[in-house]
């Protein structure tokens, strides 16, 4: 086995200048956080823990080295959000009494999903997992170390930012099979965006590791940042549920932001209006089958959506059973379709020009109305100017801001301005202030003030290191925090009964939790010392 000492917790070079590393510029001497597993830390006698890499939703990623194969691996290890710690110099992890009952569900599911990955190794969109595990008190899954690049940062290198479908075509197909795969196991991925799809090394595109499903809505009690333009509906707080359709739709606006080049809108900003505009210089490009199949894919309601990957598939194919399904027309009858998009193109352009030279926002643009786009041919449409407008009711949605900067319609209608206040009732990034009332008609460009929720009965942890055990927690109890305390060894250098000068609260020292969250402090105790044993001379 190599010197564990002379490697590199990042990249595991050997080191030849020093704790610097000249393979990667990371300094060995700085160490992961306490709450994280110690750098050259051993699992199940094989596999060495490097440097945090990223910490998840539902688990935090190493660096890693496999002593038996003699690779860089990287390493997951089950650690969820807000809801789990691990004690300065301790290697359990520890569960937050509320969330004791969850916590063991997400561990269940954490080891079923990558144990499912493991058996998946030979198709080819998995990422190869070696081995999983418990231990800790939590799990882990050991995973292959991919040398690769987000899809996101592969087409920021194209010209114009986006590929043609011929291209896309063979980077996303492959990619249905292992999505296919998961879902026959019961297993939706929940978070597909460009940024977790990545481009490897052997020009396969691969699903990144990926968090549990559970993680993948904003109820759940893990901390879930929906990817906007990419999370459907059922994912922010609303009576429908996650389910292979969920896939589907950030799928197909992975495929809408590689042949379009930009984000598509957030979907609860297209619940109100449901269109997603394509440059017609762009739409011209792009075969009918493959916009529809989009369309059907980015339904806003997943009743609505395709069901399952075949059925995508197949529609972004243009099986011959799809194709017989469009086929409604003579080539006769296509032809004039086609004459009439043209004239209608060619309008367009003279309504643009004009718009353009009086000084209004105009833009050429391929409107397509999901709502009904399979049953009926897309149209290419203007937006007429109007000098009054309705005030849509954007409180009683609960939107966020990202919402309501990519409601294009919006947009052209009202000036948008926004500020943050504290709420008592309402969840942080949700607005839940318009400073024009919801039905009043306004003038075009009428600037309206939305007010954006800061959060709801939160506290930030405060720093009582060093503190009496009695004055730290009459200050977290003035905040509305429960106290616990765990007493840890004192070697005669600090006050006993005080709390630890670092990493002496978990939750840390400026964390923001819930009120009436439990905080445990770790308490200097007794100086410990040894007193000789008493002895004596046996009596003749």
């Amino acid at each position: 086995m190599r010197d564990i000492d002379n490697l590199c917790m990042n990249c595991f070079a050997d080191l030849t200048e020093g704790a610097v590393c000249a393979e990667c510029g990371y300094d060995n001497d700085g160490q992961n956080d306490s709450m994280y597993l110690a750098s050259k830390t051993l699992l199940a006698d094989k596999y060495i823990v490097g440097a945090v890499i990223s910490h998840d939703s539902d688990s935090v990623t190493y660096s890693g080295y496999d002593t038996q194969l003699d690779k860089k691996i990287s390493i997951r290890e089950f650690y969820p959000k807000g809801i789990a710690n691990r004690l300065e110099g301790a290697m359990d992890i520890r569960y937050r009494q509320k969330f004791t009952a969850e916590a063991e569900k997400y561990k269940m599911s954490f080891y079923k999903l990558w144990t499912t990955m493991a058996k998946m190794h030979s198709l080819s969109a998995a990422v190869p997992v070696y081995d999983v595990f418990e231990l800790n008190n939590t799990a882990y899954a050991i995973i292959e170390n991919m040398e690769c690049i987000p899809l996101r940062e592969y087409l920021l290198r194209n010209e114009n930012n986006y590929i043609a479908w011929d291209n896309a075509r063979l980077m996303f197909m492959p990619v249905l099979t292992t999505l296919e795969a998961l879902h026959n196991n019961g297993i939706v991925h929940g978070s597909i965006s460009p940024d977790n799809l990545v481009l490897c090394r052997d020009g396969k595109v691969r699903l990144s590791p990926f968090c549990i499903q559970d993680s993948c809505d904003i109820t759940s009690a893990l901390q879930f940042a929906p990817q906007e333009g990419y999370a459907a509906l059922e994912q922010y707080e609303n009576n429908h549920k996650i389910c292979p359709a969920t896939d589907i739709y950030a799928f197909s606006a992975c495929i809408y932001r590689s042949l379009v080049g930009t984000n598509p809108p957030s979907a609860k900003a297209r619940e109100t209006n449901d269109k997603i505009m394509i440059p017609n210089s762009i739409a011209e490009t792009i075969p009918m089958h493959v916009i529809k199949a989009i369309g059907a894919g980015m339904q806003i309601y997943p009743e609505k959506r395709i069901k399952n990957i075949a059925d995508f598939r197949e529609r972004l194919d243009a099986a011959p059973s799809v194709q017989a399904q469009a086929a409604v027309s003579t080539d006769y009858t296509k032809h004039q379709e086609y004459d009439k998009q043209q004239n209608k193109k060619s309008r367009i352009i003279i309504i643009i020009l004009v718009i353009l030279i009086m000084g209004a926002i105009g833009a050429g643009i391929y409107v397509v109305e999901f709502t009904d786009l399979v049953n009926k041919p897309t149209e290419t449409t203007t937006v007429q100017p109007l000098k009054t407008y309705e005030v849509p009711n954007i409180v009683g949605q609960e939107l966020t801001k990202s919402d309501v900067e990519n409601s294009a319609a919006w947009n052209q209608q009202f000036t948008f301005t926004f500020t943050a206040d504290y709420s008592t009732d309402v969840e942080e990034g949700i607005i839940f202030k318009q400073s024009v009332a919801p039905g009043e008609v306004v003038d075009a460009g009428t600037e309206i003030v939305l007010t954006v929720s800061k959060g709801i009965q939160t506290v930030e942890v405060p720093d009582v290191s060093n503190k009496t055990l009695e004055d730290a927690t009459k200050e977290l109890e003035a905040l509305g925090l429960k106290v616990s305390s765990v007493e840890v060894y004192n070697d005669g250098g600090h006050t006993p009964n005080t709390v630890k000068a670092a990493y002496g609260s978990a939750p840390a020292a400026g964390e923001t939790v819930a009120l009436g969250e439990e905080v445990i402090l770790q308490v200097y105790g007794e100086v410990q010392t040894t007193q000789p044993a008493e002895t004596s001379e046996d009596e003749d």
